[in-house]
């Protein structure tokens, strides 16, 4: 599965302290990447727990994951797009819950 993101997403990484940064990576590399890619294969297949995979309220098409319980709290948006008959995952958000409020 190809991932992109949006303006908003990177002004909001741009943001992030290293090391926050550094946990998300990490986390998008080693869990949130094969998830997407398992999701492709078979979307009735379930999201890891540890990821807390949602919809957002009131933001149609728009999930929600939790890459830190710990400082910050950490949630990005993300949406499921189809682009030239390919599944991909665009980042829409990504920060503390702060992101809700436009996700």
């Amino acid at each position: 599965m190809k991932f992109e993101t949006t303006p908003g997403f990177d002004s909001d990484y741009r943001r992030l302290k290293p090391e926050h940064a550094a946990t998300f990576k990490q986390v998008v590399r080693e869990k949130f990447a094969p998830a997407c890619a398992a999701y492709a294969e078979d979307p009735s297949r379930a999201w890891p727990s540890s990821l807390r995979v949602m919809a957002v309220r009131h933001a149609r098409g728009v999930l929600e994951m939790t890459w830190s319980f710990a400082s910050p709290d950490g949630r990005a948006t993300f949406e499921l797009v189809t682009v030239d008959s390919e599944l991909r995952c665009r980042g829409r958000r990504v920060g503390d819950h702060g992101v809700f409020r436009d996700p």
